[in-house]
């Protein structure tokens, strides 16, 4: 009776998402830029692999933004809006596939090793010790140069690198999960091992799983765009923040607005995911948002 006179009081987790203003700005940044991936195409004022003859001055140079290009265009003549417009399509593209297939691959792992224990334990636990000790970053740029570059590599790349801290935190909340008294009582009525996690343990590891996911999208957007930097994430034509700044960093003094507004992109993104992934954990853990 306590209890369910308490619980209508209790803040739901929208409300207190609503109540933490850094949060709602995030949300809503990743809600416009979701919104302009989803809409590329009616978006893009022009063609981003045409290169347009007006697009450069007389000696060549990219051209400043002005009221036909309005943030300017590359060093090819290239629309630069309407190659951040696509380029957004890409980088969350690639920041959902990753990170999903991280996540997956890390909660499954983890609650494995933190369910059965043992010598299970031992040898996935081990084996990702042994990830973590490689840096992501080399580690990222050896398969990727070993690899054929592409959307799909890129992404498989990194959800590769990226699976072991999922694994970790998924691998200690089990291990407690795995003592409470709901999980000891359907092990006593004679529940299967693979009813335990799919109907005790998977529902009360999902608020981890949506809070790393979150979170986990700001470090592959900007993984990607490092990658794509370094001349072996996305290729071109296909637009890539990342790549925009690498086909640009020549012309960083003379055209600053080329490495400016896709930087910018990618810092706003990834603080965006940042503050959004910060309040969800806060608003998912009852001792934080008390």
């Amino acid at each position: 009776m306590t209890l369910l006179a308490s619980s209508p009081s209790r803040p739901s987790t929208w409300r207190s998402l609503r109540r933490n203003p850094a949060a709602m700005f995030g949300l809503a940044i990743v809600i416009i830029v979701i919104l302009i991936a989803l809409f590329a195409p009616l978006l893009a004022p022009k063609n981003p692999a045409e290169q347009f003859f007006e697009g450069l001055t007389l000696e060549g140079s990219p051209l400043a933004p002005n009221k036909a290009f309005w943030l300017g265009t590359d060093l090819l003549g290239r629309d630069l809006l309407s190659r951040l417009i696509f380029g957004a399509r890409i980088s969350l593209l690639v920041g959902l596939i990753a990170n999903g297939a991280a996540l997956l691959i890390g909660t499954l792992l983890g609650a494995l090793a933190g369910y059965f224990g043992g010598f299970i334990a031992k040898i996935i636990m081990r084996f990702t010790d042994i990830m973590m000790a490689f840096p992501a970053l080399l580690l990222a740029i050896a398969l990727s140069a070993i690899l054929r570059p592409s959307l799909w590599i890129v992404a498989m790349v990194i959800a590769l690198v990226n699976w072991v801290q999922v694994a970790r935190v998924v691998y200690a909340q089990t291990l407690a999960l795995a003592e409470t008294e709901f999980v000891t009582a359907a092990n006593a009525l004679g529940a299967g091992n693979s009813r335990i996690m799919l109907k005790h343990l998977f529902p009360h590891l999902l608020p981890t799983m949506l809070v790393y996911g979150t979170l986990g999208i700001s470090t592959t957007v900007l993984l990607e765009a490092t990658l794509s930097f370094l001349g072996v994430g996305v290729q071109p034509p296909m637009p890539s923040w990342g790549g925009i700044i690498n086909e640009s960093q020549s012309y960083f003094l003379t055209a600053p607005w080329l490495v400016f507004f896709p930087g910018t992109a990618i810092l706003l993104t990834a603080v965006s995911f940042n503050l959004l992934g910060d309040g969800l954990r806060e608003a998912l853990d009852p001792k934080l948002r008390r």
